[in-house]
């Protein structure tokens, strides 16, 4: 069985193995030595189950994200589906302008579609987006929560935001598209959360 560790953070390790036959990817949250033993458990256990719950239901609310094969929350694992396509960090600066606005668009189609169920992921940055068959993939929600707020919607958007303006800056129409696929899909006032955006930036100017 191949243990192949790709991506080690503070919170967690990321793995790819095989599960049952399957390519899979484990995801292994890490103890915390300097927390309360009892504390640490406690955390690791409720973040597994959050993120896990969130995975199944942004499935159910028809966003593209990996199956999920085995959780063991008291263990802080999840084991899912390794996802075979690119990131879409790594494409978006070189494929045509048609396809980075199709690509854009359909990245804000899927986060509409959480905030449409009041999930909201925490981290959306293109680094935690796959793209398998033209299919865009939503990955780690580790970050991630149920909330009903106008403002947690509007700062999941600007985190896109600021990861498109540093990651892609040489193509600033970027979440323009993003916009155009959210106002669609949203079912809610999007103009609302738009200005809950703008709004946001102000204050981050003014600090």
């Amino acid at each position: 069985m191949t243990n192949k560790m790709i991506y080690k953070g503070a919170e967690a390790e990321i793995r790819v193995t095989d599960y049952m036959g399957k390519n899979a990817v484990v995801k292994q949250r890490i103890p915390k030595s300097y927390r309360i033993s009892e504390i640490d458990s406690s955390l690791i256990t409720s973040r597994t189950k959050e993120e896990s719950k969130l995975i199944a239901e942004a499935r159910s609310c028809g966003v593209s994200v990996p199956l999920l094969f085995d959780i063991n929350v008291a263990q802080g694992r999840i084991i899912m589906q390794y996802l075979k396509g690119d990131r879409v960090k790594d494409i978006l600066n070189t494929v045509s302008e048609q396809q980075r606005k199709k690509i854009c668009y359909m990245i804000g189609e899927s986060v509409a579609k959480l905030h449409n169920n009041n999930l909201i992921h925490g981290d959306i940055t293109t680094s935690n987006m796959i793209l398998v068959d033209n299919r865009l993939h939503f990955i780690d929600f580790g970050l991630g929560s149920k909330n009903t707020e106008l403002e947690s919607k509007g700062v999941d958007l600007h985190v896109l935001m600021e990861a498109l303006e540093s990651t892609h800056s040489q193509h600033p129409r970027c979440f323009k598209y993003v916009l155009q696929g959210y106002t669609k899909a949203f079912e809610g006032n999007a103009n609302a959360v738009l200005h809950k955006i703008e709004d946001i930036v102000r204050r981050g100017r003014y600090r």
